[in-house]
């Protein structure tokens, strides 16, 4: 690092826009993150249009991908469903339609469905296209398509539920983890949900050799289906799944459950009764609209006042990374095997969680292996001056003054990272490590390294694994 005795220099910092900060916490949440140059490009409008801006998924266009196909050969191999994970970082990475991704990976993990059993790549990337098309839409026609979907039903053994012989799996499932929750329901509310979806099952896949997958459709078999009367949270009548389904979505449990969901996915790893309340009621006062929870939940005071209270998940963290360094923005450029191994090295491996429960998040995700592996992911990229991205960090950030303090230069690099902060401790540090009576002057030639040096120091503090 240049430094030199004098002091800070003829170009003054570039002012923060005050409104600045909101929006960066709302791109954090609602997308993956922004640098602060594209905050600014954003910032002219009030906070309540981008929140539309952002829930109006339909004014975009989904990414082409043609041309990515085309210089990934591999694509064409659908016995593996790498090649979906990797196709999903590229469209997180360049799709206009911010939350639709990153709802679509929140109900992922909700509705958890892997490829380790499902076993057939092409009805993977089809599950995660459902959770895309209806996870921002109704909740009652996102569990109808869930439902349905060839990926979950043998995910969960669902193929095998026959009239006569039933197979609990999915209807439990459908209660504990994708919309009440334990402690709502009863063992004879299972067995009556699990009898009600008896005949849903999928077609035989036609053998995949020579040829590759085919693809695998819902059948509903009303011979295999069990028409008799049932009972299913107070209510009785020959119940088929869409009946099962009307009913749990118009219990108080499944709205609060599915405020839960939103709220520690966008808001807070810890949970607030009162917030969560009041989300419960948009649910109701919706029809049960997704989107229309999201609106209230950015609107609101508790969303805005809880910046840095959530743990980012790998994947997150990853696509917050190529957005601050401008990798993978095209669809000629290599090395998406490797980001999409460093989430999995970090603990998320896309289209293939762990187990029915999805992935253990918050604190879970920065434990003493994975911390490791999310800092020297993040020190590799924020050092690589090949990066488009990282050489126009280090030009903003030369473009404060000719001459910066060592704070000066912290507060440039934190700022132009997308107002990032950091705590009091960390920010101690920093400063003894690169000098706190140190300047450094923007023109010297080592001053790009001593910037990525910095962008370094910022992407080992704690706050820094937080959104």
């Amino acid at each position: 690092m240049t430094t030199t005795a004098s002091n800070p220099g003829a170009r003054a910092a570039r002012p923060a826009r005050t409104d600045l900060p909101l929006f960066a916490h709302l791109a954090r949440r609602a997308a993956f993150g922004l640098p602060a140059w594209k905050l600014e490009e954003l910032s002219g409008r009030p906070y309540e249009e981008h929140v539309e801006a952002l829930i109006d998924i339909g004014r975009y266009e989904r990414p082409e991908e043609d041309l990515l196909e085309r210089y990934n050969i591999e694509h064409a191999d659908l016995e593996s469903y790498r090649w979906g994970a990797k196709r999903w970082f590229y469209r997180m990475i360049n799709s206009s339609r911010h939350l639709e991704e990153k709802v679509a990976l929140m109900w992922h993990n909700r509705f958890a469905t892997a490829a380790s059993k499902a076993n057939n790549a092409r009805a993977m990337l089809d599950h995660i296209e459902l959770l895309r098309n209806h996870g921002m839409g109704n909740f009652r026609i996102l569990l109808q398509q869930l439902s349905r979907n060839p990926a979950m039903i043998y995910w969960l053994d669902q193929h095998t539920n026959h009239a006569g012989a039933v197979n609990e799996n999915y209807g439990r499932e459908l209660l504990e983890l994708f919309s009440m929750g334990r402690g709502n329901y009863t063992e004879d509310d299972v067995r009556a949900a699990a009898v009600s979806f008896s005949g849903w099952t999928i077609d035989q896949t036609i053998p995949r050799y020579p040829n590759g997958w085919f693809d695998t459709n819902f059948v509903y078999r009303e011979d295999d289906h069990d028409d008799s009367e049932k009972t299913f949270l107070g209510e009785t009548g020959r119940f088929n799944g869409d009946d099962i389904i009307d009913i749990v979505v118009r219990q108080p449990a499944t709205a609060r459950f599915v405020a839960t969901t939103l709220y520690r996915w966008f808001v807070s790893d810890e949970l607030d009764d009162e917030a969560i309340s009041e989300l419960a009621q948009v649910y109701f006062d919706s029809d049960y609209e997704i989107s229309a929870m999201l609106r209230s939940l950015f609107n609101s005071s508790y969303f805005k006042d809880a910046r840095w209270k959530r743990v980012r998940s790998p994947a997150e963290h990853v696509v917050y990374l190529m957005k601050l360094t401008g990798q993978h923005t095209n669809p000629y450029e290599s090395g998406l095997g490797k980001i999409s191994g460093a989430s999995q090295a970090m603990g998320m491996e896309l289209l293939n969680p762990p187990t029915v429960e999805g992935w253990h998040t918050g604190r879970e995700w920065i434990d003493s292996a994975f911390l490791i592996e999310r800092i020297n992911f993040a020190a590799d990229r924020l050092g690589n001056l090949e990066a488009p991205g990282v050489r126009k960090l280090v030009e903003r950030v030369a473009a404060h003054g000719d001459k910066l303090t060592a704070e000066q230069l912290l507060d440039a690099c934190l700022y132009d990272l997308g107002c990032v902060e950091i705590d009091a401790h960390s920010r101690a540090a920093i400063l003894d490590e690169m000098g706190r009576d140190s300047v450094y002057e923007t023109a010297a030639d080592d001053f790009p390294d001593t910037a990525t040096e910095v962008f370094q120091y910022i992407a080992s503090t704690p706050m820094f694994q937080m959104a």
